[in-house]
C-alpha cells in the first residue's frame, strides 16, 4: 500500500514539473504571457521559439510516459498503473509549483497513452493527424484524438481501469479546450497549417 501511494505521488511530482516554462525562461520568454498564456508545446513555440517547443513536446510526453511504463514493468497492479497514469496527467494539469495552473494536458497525456496502449494510440494519432491536415488546427485534432482513446482502447481489448483512466483524461482535456471550441464555432481560432487557394 505505501509503495502504491508513494509512487502515485510521486508521478503527480513529476507531471508538476512545469517543462514548457522553465524552457522559455531560460530563453526569456513567460509563454503565460503570450499567445494563449499556456505552458505546452504550442505556446512555448510561440514565446521561445521552435526547438524550445519540439523539447517541450518531447519532454512532456516522456513526463506521460515514464511512471505509467515502470510502474507496468515493475508488475504493479493495474489499479496502481492507471492512477499513476491520472496522477501524472493531474499533475501537468494543476501542478503544486505553479499554484495549479498548468498545461493542456494533450502532450502528457500522449505518453501516458503510449505506455498503456502503443497501438491503440496509432489510431489516435491518424485521426489528429487526418483532422489537422485537413482543418490545420492542432486543437482540432488533440480533441478527436483524445475524445477517440478510450473506445480504442476498448476495442484492442485493454483494462476496464486503463479505459476509465483514459476516460477522465479524454474528458479534462476536452474541459481544458473549452476556450478552443468556443474560437472554433466562432472561426477565430488560430490555424496553424494554412490551406491553399485553388
Amino acid at each position: 500500500m505505501a509503495l502504491s501511494i508513494a509512487w502515485v505521488v510521486g508521478s503527480y511530482l513529476l507531471g508538476s514539473v512545469p517543462v514548457g516554462l522553465l524552457l522559455a525562461k531560460v530563453r526569456g520568454a513567460d509563454p503565460r504571457k503570450v499567445g494563449s498564456g499556456n505552458i505546452g508545446a504550442t505556446n512555448v513555440m510561440r514565446a521561445a521559439g521552435k526547438a524550445a517547443g519540439v523539447i517541450t513536446l518531447l519532454c512532456d510526453i516522456l513526463k506521460g510516459f515514464i511512471p505509467v511504463w515502470l510502474a507496468i514493468e515493475t508488475g504493479q497492479p493495474e489499479r496502481v498503473v492507471a492512477a499513476a497514469g491520472l496522477a501524472v496527467f493531474a499533475g501537468h494539469l494543476f501542478p503544486l509549483y505553479l499554484k495549479f495552473r498548468g498545461g493542456k494536458g494533450v502532450a502528457t497525456a500522449l505518453g501516458v497513452f503510449l505506455a498503456l496502449g502503443p497501438l491503440a494510440v496509432l489510431v489516435a494519432l491518424g485521426v489528429f493527424l487526418a483532422l489537422f491536415l485537413a482543418a490545420g488546427y492542432v486543437s482540432l485534432g488533440s480533441i478527436c484524438a483524445a475524445a477517440v482513446m478510450p473506445f480504442v482502447l476498448a476495442a484492442f481489448g485493454a483494462p476496464s481501469s486503463y479505459i476509465a483512466v483514459c476516460a477522465v483524461m479524454a474528458v479534462m482535456i476536452i474541459v481544458k479546450h473549452r476556450e478552443n471550441i468556443k474560437r472554433l464555432l466562432a472561426g477565430k481560432e488560430h490555424r496553424v497549417l494554412r490551406r491553399g487557394r485553388g
